[in-house]
């Protein structure tokens, strides 16, 4: 199937599902109804719609909720009792949609999805400030077949959530919108926001670790992969040395150190496949030791000093309780930045993803590591210094990390900060929930 053949092919696929949502219609909107999604039915309870559907929660009982869940994962997801759990399938999200009269989502509906007049759609979108590319910045790595995706959901959304003058500049282009905006900040970093002793506490006793033990979250962003117009997801095996790496957190920091992994919502259950399966084509396991791999996919001489999250819903609260965290291209290093954590980019494959992803949205692969600049293309409006350090392989990693300097980090932090205009209240949920209840107050 040639790319044009998949196009007219997901088109005829839309015109059907266009058809299914009008003959829902014949179904009332409640104006207590709101629908929720995550990572396009593959997540639960968790990122941006959590927290805003708590502060709806509390600040209005009445309100009622549907969760639309992938039918391969929704038996695993759990939910608290005022909502209901629905699957994610055509009929299920036309008649569920059809009847809300808020839609809160933090990816894209489905291409041929319909909105109907009065219902209000608020994307909380899944990230901010980031270090990926997205949308038209991709150039040539961005399919037309995404492009009518993204396009459609954009023309659908009322309010599209974001935390600072960076998402302004980026945006229109990025995720094919311009306006309205809503900067109240991103409503899962409220957890970030002040003492953090509450979230290391549940970690800690959650995965029987000593009070005074450090985490460090080892998180690799999402890959994926395009052919015939069709998205694939892949994981790739780790470089990173993790009994290194501990050493080094040891000797800067002290304490004894574990190591929190967790792979992108979009990975979870290819993971979870290679963690039953460590000698498959998919599998996702740490190197840099002699050891032998056991059957959850780790080292055995580390089994006791790491453990996996990737199967939990919501990062942010697992964030909120670790000491450091460690990525290649996920924009969470700068929401880790947020609350002070020390941040490291471990970015093995640099050049050759650079190349893949067709722009980054800092000058990573050229710029020297301890000056990176923004991408000039992208953001000439801003003049402004990558705050976290870059690492190439683990001798980078173990000279960043044993030379990290506080005083240094949180000055390039706050510099950061203030000249992409950040919005970090710690009150985002409460804002969002507030600006919902009056919309569909306005609706009845």
């Amino acid at each position: 199937m040639t790319e044009q053949q998949y196009i007219r092919y997901r088109k005829l696929k839309a015109f059907g599902s266009r058809i299914c949502f009008l003959l829902c219609r014949i179904f009332p909107i409640d104006r207590k109804l709101v629908s929720v999604c995550t990572f396009e039915g593959k997540g639960g309870f968790g990122c941006n719609p959590k927290y805003v559907v708590q502060a709806l929660h509390e600040k209005d009982p009445s309100v009622q909720f549907v969760w639309l869940v992938n039918p391969d994962v929704i038996a695993k997801k759990r939910f608290p009792d005022y909502i209901r759990k629905v699957p994610n399938t055509l009929w299920s999200r036309a008649y569920w949609l059809g009847r809300s009269a808020v839609w809160i989502d933090n990816y894209r509906k489905p291409y041929g999805t319909c909105k109907r007049k009065g219902q209000y759609y608020l994307n909380v979108n899944h990230y901010t400030i980031g270090i990926k590319c997205t949308g038209l910045w991709r150039g040539s790595g961005f399919s037309e077949m995404a492009r009518l995706v993204s396009q459609s959901d954009s023309d659908m959304m009322d309010g599209l959530v974001i935390d600072s003058k960076w998402c302004e500049i980026v945006s229109p282009k990025g995720l094919l919108f311009d306006g309205p905006y809503l900067k109240s900040g991103a409503p899962r970093c409220d957890i970030l926001h002040g003492d953090r002793t509450k979230q290391k506490r549940k970690l800690r006793e959650k995965h029987n670790l000593s009070e005074d033990a450090r985490v460090v979250l080892f998180a690799p962003t999402f890959r994926e992969g395009a052919r015939d117009g069709k998205r694939s997801v892949y994981s790739e095996v780790w470089s990173i040395d993790f009994e290194r790496l501990i050493r080094n957190l040891e000797n800067r920091f002290g304490g004894g150190w574990t190591i929190c992994t967790r792979v992108h919502p979009q990975l979870a259950a290819i993971f979870a496949k290679a963690q039953d399966h460590p000698d498959g084509d998919c599998s996702a396991a740490a190197s840099g030791s002699s050891s032998e791999v056991n059957s959850d996919g780790l080292p055995g001489n580390l089994h006791s000093r790491m453990f996996d999250e990737s199967q939990a819903d919501d990062l942010y609260e697992i964030l909120a309780g670790c000491d450091a965290y460690i990525t290649d291209y996920s924009s969470a290093c700068f929401e880790a930045g947020f609350a002070g954590i020390p941040a490291f980019i471990y970015a093995d494959d640099l050049q050759q993803y650079a190349k893949d992803r067709g722009n980054l949205m800092w000058n990573l692969a050229s710029d020297p590591p301890d000056h990176i600049g923004n991408n000039k293309e992208i953001t000439p409006q801003l003049d402004v210094v990558f705050p976290f350090p870059v690492a190439q392989n683990n001798d980078e990693l173990e000279r960043i990390v044993l030379n990290y300097d506080e005083e240094q980090y949180r000055q390039k932090l706050n510099d950061f900060f203030s000249k992409a205009g950040l919005v970090f209240t710690g009150h985002a949920s409460e804002d969002l929930a507030d600006l919902l209840l009056e919309r569909m107050k306005a609706q009845r």
